[in-house]
Protein backbone atom coordinates (compact mmCIF):
# COMPACT_ATOMS: atom_id res chain seq x y z
CA UNK A 1 0.00 0.00 0.00
CA UNK A 2 2.51 1.89 0.76
CA UNK A 3 4.19 2.13 -2.52
CA UNK A 4 1.63 3.40 -4.13
CA UNK A 5 1.56 7.27 -5.03
CA UNK A 6 -1.84 9.08 -3.51
CA UNK A 7 -3.13 11.12 -5.89
CA UNK A 8 -5.89 12.59 -3.56
CA UNK A 9 -6.71 13.33 -0.24
CA UNK A 10 -9.93 10.66 -1.32
CA UNK A 11 -7.70 8.18 -1.15
CA UNK A 12 -5.49 8.97 1.16
CA UNK A 13 -8.38 9.47 3.92
CA UNK A 14 -9.18 5.37 2.95
CA UNK A 15 -5.90 4.42 3.46
CA UNK A 16 -5.96 5.92 7.08
CA UNK A 17 -9.14 5.11 7.84
CA UNK A 18 -7.93 1.24 6.90
CA UNK A 19 -4.85 1.25 9.09
CA UNK A 20 -6.70 1.99 12.06
CA UNK A 21 -9.20 -0.20 11.84
CA UNK A 22 -6.39 -2.94 11.33
CA UNK A 23 -4.25 -1.70 14.60
CA UNK A 24 -7.55 -1.80 15.93
CA UNK A 25 -7.74 -5.34 15.26
CA UNK A 26 -4.80 -6.06 16.75
CA UNK A 27 -5.76 -5.28 20.07
CA UNK A 28 -7.26 -8.16 21.91
CA UNK A 29 -11.19 -8.50 22.30
CA UNK A 30 -12.69 -9.06 24.86
CA UNK A 31 -16.51 -9.07 26.58
CA UNK A 32 -17.00 -7.42 30.15
CA UNK A 33 -18.64 -11.18 31.20
CA UNK A 34 -15.26 -13.08 29.84
CA UNK A 35 -13.25 -10.36 32.11
CA UNK A 36 -14.50 -10.67 35.68
CA UNK A 37 -14.94 -14.66 35.67
CA UNK A 38 -11.57 -14.19 34.96
CA UNK A 39 -10.90 -11.70 37.59
CA UNK A 40 -13.43 -13.97 40.18
CA UNK A 41 -10.50 -16.53 39.51
CA UNK A 42 -7.43 -15.17 39.65
CA UNK A 43 -8.81 -13.81 42.90
CA UNK A 44 -9.90 -17.45 44.06
CA UNK A 45 -6.40 -19.14 43.13
CA UNK A 46 -4.73 -16.27 45.48
CA UNK A 47 -5.24 -12.73 43.89
CA UNK A 48 -1.99 -10.82 43.80
CA UNK A 49 -0.31 -13.61 45.39
CA UNK A 50 -0.65 -15.85 42.78
CA UNK A 51 -0.17 -13.48 40.03
CA UNK A 52 3.41 -12.72 41.59
CA UNK A 53 4.38 -16.49 41.27
CA UNK A 54 7.42 -16.87 39.07
CA UNK A 55 8.82 -20.13 39.71
CA UNK A 56 7.15 -23.30 40.86
CA UNK A 57 8.54 -26.92 42.09
CA UNK A 58 6.03 -29.85 41.59
CA UNK A 59 6.50 -33.12 42.93
CA UNK A 60 4.76 -36.50 42.71
CA UNK A 61 3.22 -38.88 40.12
CA UNK A 62 2.69 -39.16 36.58
CA UNK A 63 0.17 -41.96 35.29
CA UNK A 64 -0.29 -42.59 31.91
CA UNK A 65 -3.63 -44.65 30.83
CA UNK A 66 -4.17 -47.51 27.83
CA UNK A 67 -7.73 -48.36 27.11
CA UNK A 68 -8.90 -46.45 30.16
CA UNK A 69 -6.99 -48.79 32.35
CA UNK A 70 -4.03 -47.08 34.75
CA UNK A 71 -0.30 -47.92 34.06
CA UNK A 72 2.61 -48.11 36.47
CA UNK A 73 2.91 -44.81 37.93
CA UNK A 74 6.42 -42.71 37.53
CA UNK A 75 7.58 -40.70 39.99
CA UNK A 76 8.44 -36.99 38.90
CA UNK A 77 10.01 -33.81 40.14
CA UNK A 78 8.07 -30.74 37.77
CA UNK A 79 10.36 -27.05 37.48
CA UNK A 80 8.98 -24.10 36.24
CA UNK A 81 10.27 -20.60 35.38
CA UNK A 82 7.14 -18.58 33.85
CA UNK A 83 6.54 -17.69 31.80
CA UNK A 84 8.12 -20.37 29.25
CA UNK A 85 10.82 -23.01 31.37
CA UNK A 86 9.86 -26.35 32.08
CA UNK A 87 12.21 -29.15 32.88
CA UNK A 88 10.27 -32.24 34.09
CA UNK A 89 11.87 -35.47 35.35
CA UNK A 90 10.54 -38.66 35.74
CA UNK A 91 11.90 -41.67 37.35
CA UNK A 92 10.88 -45.10 37.12
CA UNK A 93 11.81 -48.60 37.40
CA UNK A 94 15.23 -47.10 37.75
CA UNK A 95 15.09 -45.25 34.74
CA UNK A 96 15.70 -41.35 34.45
CA UNK A 97 14.27 -39.40 31.76
CA UNK A 98 14.44 -35.28 31.95
CA UNK A 99 12.23 -33.36 29.32
CA UNK A 100 13.27 -29.60 29.20
CA UNK A 101 11.81 -27.05 27.31
CA UNK A 102 12.98 -23.12 26.66
CA UNK A 103 10.66 -20.95 24.45
CA UNK A 104 11.24 -22.80 21.22
CA UNK A 105 13.95 -24.86 21.93
CA UNK A 106 13.98 -28.31 23.85
CA UNK A 107 16.35 -31.24 24.69
CA UNK A 108 15.61 -34.55 25.81
CA UNK A 109 17.51 -37.43 28.20
CA UNK A 110 17.02 -40.75 27.80
CA UNK A 111 17.84 -43.11 30.63
CA UNK A 112 16.81 -46.07 28.94
CA UNK A 113 19.35 -45.64 26.25
CA UNK A 114 21.87 -42.73 27.98
CA UNK A 115 21.17 -40.35 25.28
CA UNK A 116 20.67 -36.89 24.85
CA UNK A 117 18.88 -34.73 22.36
CA UNK A 118 17.38 -31.79 21.14
CA UNK A 119 13.78 -31.77 20.84
CA UNK A 120 12.05 -32.71 17.65
CA UNK A 121 9.57 -30.25 16.25
CA UNK A 122 6.62 -31.59 16.81
CA UNK A 123 7.54 -31.91 20.41
CA UNK A 124 8.27 -28.62 21.06
CA UNK A 125 4.77 -27.46 19.38
CA UNK A 126 3.35 -29.78 21.15
CA UNK A 127 5.05 -27.90 24.79
CA UNK A 128 4.16 -24.67 23.00
CA UNK A 129 0.26 -25.80 22.59
CA UNK A 130 0.53 -26.87 26.45
CA UNK A 131 1.69 -23.22 26.97
CA UNK A 132 -0.78 -22.04 24.91
CA UNK A 133 -3.96 -24.22 26.53
CA UNK A 134 -2.66 -23.71 30.50
CA UNK A 135 -4.90 -21.72 33.00
CA UNK A 136 -1.92 -19.77 33.53
CA UNK A 137 -1.99 -18.09 29.83
CA UNK A 138 -5.46 -17.39 30.13
CA UNK A 139 -5.27 -15.54 33.62
CA UNK A 140 -1.58 -14.06 33.63
CA UNK A 141 -2.98 -12.64 30.12
CA UNK A 142 -0.01 -13.72 28.16
CA UNK A 143 -2.57 -14.56 25.01
CA UNK A 144 -2.92 -11.02 24.35
CA UNK A 145 0.42 -10.62 22.91
CA UNK A 146 -0.90 -12.92 20.00
CA UNK A 147 -4.08 -11.23 19.59
CA UNK A 148 -6.32 -13.56 20.78
CA UNK A 149 -9.94 -13.30 21.71
CA UNK A 150 -11.60 -13.67 24.97
CA UNK A 151 -15.73 -14.39 25.00
CA UNK A 152 -18.53 -16.08 27.26
CA UNK A 153 -20.01 -18.89 26.49
CA UNK A 154 -22.13 -19.89 29.14
CA UNK A 155 -23.45 -22.34 31.98
CA UNK A 156 -22.90 -25.85 31.31
CA UNK A 157 -23.97 -28.76 34.03
CA UNK A 158 -21.00 -29.94 35.80
CA UNK A 159 -22.47 -32.55 37.90
CA UNK A 160 -25.52 -32.67 40.96
CA UNK A 161 -26.31 -29.42 41.59
CA UNK A 162 -23.51 -27.96 39.78
CA UNK A 163 -22.80 -25.86 36.89
CA UNK A 164 -19.65 -24.42 35.16
CA UNK A 165 -19.15 -20.66 33.87
CA UNK A 166 -17.57 -21.02 30.17
CA UNK A 167 -15.10 -18.98 28.45
CA UNK A 168 -13.54 -18.93 24.82
CA UNK A 169 -10.05 -18.07 24.17
CA UNK A 170 -9.60 -18.06 19.95
CA UNK A 171 -6.71 -17.13 18.30
CA UNK A 172 -6.27 -15.25 15.08
CA UNK A 173 -5.19 -18.79 13.60
CA UNK A 174 -8.69 -19.95 14.49
CA UNK A 175 -7.38 -22.47 17.95
CA UNK A 176 -9.35 -22.44 20.44
CA UNK A 177 -9.84 -23.29 24.00
CA UNK A 178 -12.59 -23.24 26.41
CA UNK A 179 -11.73 -23.04 30.21
CA UNK A 180 -14.59 -23.77 32.60
CA UNK A 181 -14.87 -22.34 36.15
CA UNK A 182 -16.94 -23.22 39.20
CA UNK A 183 -20.32 -21.10 39.29
CA UNK A 184 -20.04 -20.71 43.10
CA UNK A 185 -16.22 -21.01 44.08
CA UNK A 186 -14.33 -19.60 40.57
CA UNK A 187 -11.92 -22.28 40.83
CA UNK A 188 -11.12 -23.39 36.60
CA UNK A 189 -12.58 -26.82 36.73
CA UNK A 190 -12.04 -27.90 33.31
CA UNK A 191 -10.05 -26.97 29.77
CA UNK A 192 -11.33 -28.29 26.56
CA UNK A 193 -9.33 -27.97 23.27
CA UNK A 194 -9.23 -30.02 19.87
CA UNK A 195 -5.86 -31.02 18.32
CA UNK A 196 -4.71 -33.09 15.05
CA UNK A 197 -2.59 -35.83 15.76
CA UNK A 198 -1.64 -38.56 13.57
CA UNK A 199 -3.05 -42.02 13.96
CA UNK A 200 -1.08 -44.62 15.16
CA UNK A 201 0.35 -47.09 12.43
CA UNK A 202 -1.04 -44.25 9.77
CA UNK A 203 0.21 -41.75 8.23
CA UNK A 204 -3.50 -40.45 8.35
CA UNK A 205 -4.16 -37.11 10.95
CA UNK A 206 -7.25 -37.17 12.69
CA UNK A 207 -9.03 -34.25 14.92
CA UNK A 208 -8.97 -35.21 18.72
CA UNK A 209 -11.05 -33.46 21.29
CA UNK A 210 -8.50 -32.70 24.61
CA UNK A 211 -10.38 -32.26 27.73
CA UNK A 212 -8.25 -31.70 31.05
CA UNK A 213 -10.40 -31.53 34.11
CA UNK A 214 -8.82 -30.54 37.52
CA UNK A 215 -9.63 -31.43 40.92
CA UNK A 216 -8.59 -31.24 44.50
CA UNK A 217 -7.48 -27.84 44.94
CA UNK A 218 -5.21 -27.25 47.99
CA UNK A 219 -4.12 -23.92 49.39
CA UNK A 220 -0.33 -23.34 50.04
CA UNK A 221 1.33 -20.18 51.16
CA UNK A 222 -2.13 -18.43 50.30
CA UNK A 223 -2.18 -19.82 46.35
CA UNK A 224 -4.40 -22.20 45.48
CA UNK A 225 -3.80 -24.69 42.58
CA UNK A 226 -5.39 -28.58 41.56
CA UNK A 227 -3.31 -31.12 43.38
CA UNK A 228 -5.00 -33.38 40.69
CA UNK A 229 -4.94 -33.07 36.71
CA UNK A 230 -7.06 -35.77 34.62
CA UNK A 231 -6.15 -35.46 30.66
CA UNK A 232 -8.90 -37.40 28.46
CA UNK A 233 -9.03 -38.05 24.38
CA UNK A 234 -12.16 -38.01 22.92
CA UNK A 235 -13.64 -38.94 26.52
CA UNK A 236 -11.10 -41.47 27.24
CA UNK A 237 -8.48 -40.96 30.02
CA UNK A 238 -4.88 -40.69 28.76
CA UNK A 239 -3.29 -39.66 32.01
CA UNK A 240 -3.12 -38.36 35.60
CA UNK A 241 -1.15 -35.72 37.50
CA UNK A 242 -1.25 -36.48 41.19
CA UNK A 243 1.14 -33.61 43.41
CA UNK A 244 2.67 -34.58 46.49
CA UNK A 245 3.80 -31.32 47.10
CA UNK A 246 3.95 -27.41 45.42
CA UNK A 247 6.42 -25.06 46.19
CA UNK A 248 6.63 -21.50 44.86
CA UNK A 249 8.99 -18.47 43.97
CA UNK A 250 12.32 -21.14 45.03
CA UNK A 251 15.30 -19.62 43.34
CA UNK A 252 15.63 -21.66 39.90
CA UNK A 253 18.76 -21.13 37.89
CA UNK A 254 19.14 -21.39 33.94
CA UNK A 255 21.55 -23.69 34.21
CA UNK A 256 19.03 -26.02 35.29
CA UNK A 257 17.03 -25.90 31.84
CA UNK A 258 20.31 -25.35 30.24
CA UNK A 259 21.52 -28.43 27.44
CA UNK A 260 24.43 -30.15 29.35
CA UNK A 261 27.29 -30.60 26.97
CA UNK A 262 26.96 -34.49 27.30
CA UNK A 263 25.18 -37.11 28.96
CA UNK A 264 28.01 -37.52 31.83
CA UNK A 265 27.93 -33.74 32.68
CA UNK A 266 24.15 -34.15 33.33
CA UNK A 267 23.15 -33.19 37.06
Amino acid sequence: MLARILVSFLVLGCVLLEVKAQNQSQIPATNEKAEEIVRRAIAALGGNAYLQVRTQIGRGFYTTFQDGASQIPARFVDYISYPDKERTEFTGGGVRVIQTNVGDSGWLFDGATKTLNDMKPAQIEDFKRSMRTSVENLLRGWWRKESAQLNYVGRREAGLAKRNETVRLTYPDGFWIEYEFGAKDSLPAKIVYKRSRQKADSDEAEETTEEERLAKPITIDGITAAWVIDHFTNGTQTSRINYESLEYNRPLPDSLFAKPESVKALK
